[in-house]
């Protein structure tokens, strides 16, 4: 699924679903994504989702990480296999290995916008 860099979680990016957050709880190793449309209706993260992504976390098995794939950031969920990760779409699909320099960051908080 792809994903739009908004820019550092520390700097004060204006989005809606971040307006709320206190971003001095994060290290400056942090950056928001928002969730583009291909995000399935009723899934777990929905369009104008906001990901804060912590590129210094090393990844584990299945969490939840954004790598570069063809120039675009997209989402994935990691899978464990024997020294090496396969990183797996979340709305399924086939998977893909990927290099170091490919690897953004961990996903560890999700805003959501709710409409009123």
């Amino acid at each position: 699924m792809r994903v739009t860099y908004l820019g550092s979680a520390v700097v004060g990016v204006e989005h809606p679903a971040v307006a709320e957050m206190d971003r001095r709880k994060f290290p400056p190793t942090c950056f928001l994504v928002e969730i583009s449309e291909e995000a399935h209706p009723g899934g777990p993260w929905m369009e104008g989702d906001v990901l804060v992504v912590d590129e210094a976390r090393s990844y584990g098995h299945a969490d939840l990480v954004v790598a570069e794939v063809e120039g675009e950031y997209r989402l994935f969920k990691t899978q464990r296999v024997g020294s090496r990760c396969r990183l797996l779409p979340p709305t399924g699909g086939e998977g893909c290995f990927i290099t170091a320099t490919q690897f953004r960051g961990v996903v560890v908080r999700q805003a959501r916008c709710w409409a009123l």
